[in-house]
Order: structure tokens, then C-alpha cells, then sequence
């Protein structure tokens, strides 16, 4: 179980652009870095961040992790479960949106959210919905 929370944070971070627009009060990576400090400290302190290190120096020891950095791996993962499926629900309401307004957008670092913000006036209700319903607009 604990490979796939790794896995999904190593998803987060691909999709980090969502920034915390769908986590609880700390994102992901707050959780983590917060609930793992001492096993950073610990096991990972020689490890240069970046490219999914530091998760993977966990995943190393992960028959060493305390129960609290446990817990901030699968809190991490129910955020980015969360974010995922608000994002995918996002995308199906305004797909037909996405066409007609952003084909030209390449997709990543918030350009196609930033388009549809853009767009606002003329997006389809399903869309503006969708887009009110997981916090992006009010």
C-alpha cells in the first residue's frame, strides 16, 4: 500500500501546477515534509530534493517510518486522490469548452485553467458549475 502512496505522490508532483486549490489547509507536499521531518532528518538528510528523491529515500526505509510520517503519506494521497478527481471532473463538464476556447493552449502549469478563466463570460453552465463546485471560481 505504501508503493502506491509513493506512486500518487509522485503523481502530485507531476500535476503540482493545481497548487492547493483542492488540498485541506496544507497541500501534499506540506503533509509530508511536516509529518515525515524526522525521517528526512533521519535517513534522507544527504539526499538532494527534486525528481522524486526524498520519496524515494522514504520508500528505502519505508519499514523504518513512524507511524506519524505514515499517516502524512496516506493524507498526502487522499489529497491528491481528491485533487485528481476534481481535476477529471473538471475536465469532462468543460471539455467542449476546452475545444472551443483553448485547443491552441498547451496543456500544463495552469494554461488551460488560466484560459477558461479567461473565457468566464462564455463558458457553458456545466463548465462554470463544474468549476464552482471544486473551488476554482466563485
Amino acid at each position: 500500500m505504501r508503493s502506491a502512496m509513493v506512486l500518487g505522490l509522485s503523481l502530485f508532483l507531476a500535476v503540482l501546477v493545481v497548487g492547493n486549490t483542492f488540498a485541506a489547509d496544507k497541500g501534499p507536499t506540506e503533509t509530508v515534509l511536516e509529518g515525515c521531518q524526522k525521517e528526512f532528518e533521519t535517513y534522507c538528510k544527504n539526499v538532494t530534493p527534486g525528481e522524486g528523491r526524498l520519496l524515494a529515500c522514504l520508500y528505502a526505509y519505508e519499514d523504518k517510518l513512524s507511524a506519524r510520517c505514515d499517516y502524512a503519506l496516506y493524507d498526502a494521497s487522499a489529497q491528491l486522490e481528491r485533487a485528481i478527481t476534481a481535476l477529471t471532473y473538471v475536465a469532462n463538464e468543460c471539455r467542449d469548452d476546452l475545444k472551443a476556447y483553448c485547443s491552441a493552449v498547451q496543456a500544463g502549469e495552469g494554461r488551460l485553467l488560466a484560459c477558461l478563466d479567461k473565457q468566464q463570460g462564455k463558458l457553458s453552465k456545466r463548465c462554470g458549475q463544474a468549476l464552482k463546485d471544486v473551488g476554482i471560481t466563485k
